[in-house]
């Protein structure tokens, strides 16, 4: 039996961190529950993921849909979309069966690009190596999570751009039902001998076209969200404290652009393996932050202490404390006289 891979190239940067990775899981759950009681998906469709952020790892090999089961997704630092091209490209030349005289190989591949913010690096040779080796020999389809994506980028990779409003859990309900019956109606089409690229019609509430004309250049910061990282004094363990900008007038009129809390997330270390260690690094300054969380790993009061290293921590009433990157043991108070500047993630 013919394959239909499927591959989903999954962008995990800390922006995606707190509910939209975790709507991510299940609706991939879903997606993989439904396709294993159609009856065309069984036969002919396989499964791979493949996660990006300053680095990319296949989270799941290609793999037939009956075996699959969907995974956590772990969080990193840095959204470099050509080492994501890149690994995918890899992992279709290892696995795509072609053509012969004695072995009918496999459909054309469908991949599924999820990303919410723009890419931190230079995409530039990732696409053209894309654009020379597989626009034609596979189908990739483009989704934005949310308004704030690169679309000048994507729209080099494939004419299927596509944006998802993701306002609330109904909405991505609505959207991974739509994945789901892409690759439906794309195994159906494959069981007919038709093209075995075959999209499900787009509801434009919650999945539209994007208007290509209003691309705009990527930044090597992806300044839609800012997001710290730290670790917890008393687990040792990483967490993210998410960001999303904010955009109001003041006073005199002026537009004022802030940050407001979003949360604060536990992550595991396989943050530091999917991160760029190499990216630039950037700072901001406190006062353009609004909200400081409590910690996700132990309940300290105060997530948000800066130690001389320049990293951050939580602390909590002890009268000593002890930074979790460096070892320095030193007492703490709050600062006075205006913000100062701390060290963001490439978000």
């Amino acid at each position: 039996m013919r394959r239909l891979p499927i591959y989903f190239l999954i962008d995990v940067s800390e922006s995606m961190v707190g509910d939209q990775i975790q709507q991510v899981e299940e609706g991939m759950a879903t997606i993989i529950k439904t396709l294993k009681t159609d009856p065309n998906a069984i036969e002919t469709v396989w499964v791979s993921i493949i996660i990006f952020a300053g680095q990319a790892k296949t989270l799941v090999p290609l793999q037939e849909l009956i075996n699959f089961y969907p995974p956590k997704f772990p969080i990193g630092s840095g959204t470099s979309l050509s080492k994501g091209l890149g690994h995918l490209m890899y992992e279709l030349r290892k696995n795509t069966v072609k053509t012969t005289q004695e072995v009918k190989g496999d459909w054309k591949p469908i991949v599924f690009l999820f990303t919410d913010g723009v890419p931190t690096d230079n995409t530039k040779n990732a696409i053209s190596e894309w654009k020379l080796d597989w626009a034609k020999t596979a189908n990739l389809v483009a989704i934005s999570f949310g308004s704030e994506t690169d679309t000048e980028q994507l729209s080099e990779l494939t004419e299927n751009v596509l944006h998802f409003k993701n306002t609330d859990t109904n909405a991505y309900k609505q959207f991974f039902k739509w994945v789901t019956d892409s690759i439906k109606t794309s195994s159906e089409s494959v069981e007919n001998n038709s093209t075995g690229f075959e999209l499900a019609d787009l509801d434009d509430n919650t999945l539209s076209k994007i208007d290509l004309s209003k691309n705009r250049n990527a930044n090597i910061v992806d300044d839609n969200f800012v997001v710290l990282s730290a670790k917890c004094q008393n687990s040792n363990r990483p967490y993210l404290m998410k960001y999303k900008r904010h955009i109001s007038l003041t006073n005199t009129g002026d537009i004022a652009k802030e940050y407001r809390l979003v949360g604060a997330f536990q992550v595991d270390n396989t943050y530091f393996e999917l991160s760029d260690e190499t990216g630039a690094s950037q700072k901001i300054n406190t006062e353009e932050l609004l909200g400081a969380p409590t910690c996700p790993c132990c309940g300290n009061q105060f997530a948000f202490a800066a130690c001389q290293c320049g990293k951050l921590h939580c602390i909590g009433n002890e009268e000593v404390s002890t930074c979790p990157w460096c070892g320095n043991e030193g007492t703490y108070g709050f600062g006075e006289g205006g913000g100062f500047d701390v060290n963001r993630t490439q978000g």
